[in-house]
């Protein structure tokens, strides 16, 4: 019986991080999450607390900011995933020292879970966050550490953002009279579920096909404008939507106005919606 590899998952209780966590652990791989103590007792985190323990998933403590505590934790494992947020995305090069120094880790996906970021052209501050993912992948490969780039493009969860008014619509339903549309809707973009991207990347991170290489999801069938993503909702419903088209001068003026985090999604919407 092939013996599964052993899986650290940094960040596992954020957005994608949970997802990632879960599809280790059905895999049948031993699963490991470095948690700080404080998110043990969150009441905020309570239930992917629980669901992590249903699944066998094995918790240690630990910071990204303490460096002992990742030697510890690395060393224990063969592959890491980093799914941190994009406010510890620059400090991933703690996880890189960290490899570094236990010596063992047979690859690292960074978190990436988004577009190929040597290859997009954001605007501000989108821009600055592309350009740090960039500096730690170079950073990985100067190390020569073994590394896979998952490039998950769009998630699924982005469809509601979308049909929301890029989240200014007040309401946790998609519309059914008006909406807003970035751009003259027609750059196409691929959506995948985060449970599938989750699974691609456990799949891909012990792959030798995907060794210092990035992987593309790219499936025809999700990928999707703007405008085909409100025809469909329209033929879901049976109603046509009144459509305001916001040109790309403007959303770059509500991006100079609006304060973070509003102004990072704004920007990471015209990159893609707009610029495409």
């Amino acid at each position: 019986m092939d013996v599964k590899s052993k899986i650290l998952i940094i960040g596992g209780t954020g957005n994608i991080g949970k997802y990632v966590v879960e599809a280790s652990a059905k895999a049948g791989h031993p699963t490991f999450a470095l948690v700080r103590e404080s998110t043990i007792s969150d009441p905020k985190k309570a239930a992917i607390i629980e669901s992590f323990k249903s699944l066998g998933v094995i918790f240690l403590h630990g910071d990204i900011h303490n460096h002992q505590q990742l030697v510890n934790a690395i060393k224990q494992v063969d592959i890491v995933i980093s799914a941190v947020g994009g406010d510890l995305v620059a400090h991933q090069v703690k996880i890189i020292e960290a490899i570094k120094e236990a010596g063992n880790i047979k690859r690292f996906l960074p978190s990436e879970f988004g577009g190929d970021v040597d290859r997009v052209h954001a605007v501000e501050p989108a821009a600055s966050l592309c350009r740090t993912k960039v500096e730690i992948r170079r950073a990985i490969e100067a190390e020569g550490i073994p590394y896979t780039y998952l490039v998950s493009n769009g998630f699924a969860g982005y469809l509601n953002y979308i049909l929301n008014n890029f989240g200014d619509s007040g309401s946790a339903s998609p519309p059914r009279d008006k909406i807003v549309i970035l751009g003259d809707g027609n750059p196409k973009v691929v959506y995948t579920k985060e449970e599938d991207i989750a699974a691609y990347t456990i799949k891909v991170a012990d792959d030798l096909r995907t060794l210092n290489k990035s992987l593309y999801i790219s499936p025809p069938a999700n990928t999707l404008s703007c405008n085909e993503i409100v025809s469909l909702w329209e033929k879901k419903i049976g109603k046509t939507l009144e459509k305001t088209y916001v040109p790309g001068d403007e959303v770059l003026k509500k991006i100079q106005e609006a304060s973070m985090p509003l102004k990072l999604l704004l920007s990471l919407a015209y990159t893609v919606f707009v610029k495409g």
